[in-house]
């Protein structure tokens, strides 16, 4: 998953303001008790971040985006 791709995903599931308070300030163990912010920028691949948003709000990420 290209990083773009992963941006415009965050932003459909919870709204373009809210999913940048989401990348740099939510901590997830999925992620080593990283931000999503940090895991990026660790290196951490796309598709291995957006699993991991998945499973901590997977009422909140529409099937589609899955």
């Amino acid at each position: 998953m290209r990083l773009t791709d992963f941006w415009t995903r965050l932003a459909e599931a919870f709204g373009p303001g809210y999913a940048a308070s989401i990348a740099s300030d939510q901590v997830l163990s999925q992620l080593g008790g990283r931000t999503i912010e940090q895991a990026l920028a660790a290196g951490m691949e796309t598709h291995v971040v957006w699993r991991a948003v998945v499973a901590a709000y997977p009422d909140r990420v529409p099937a589609r985006l899955r």
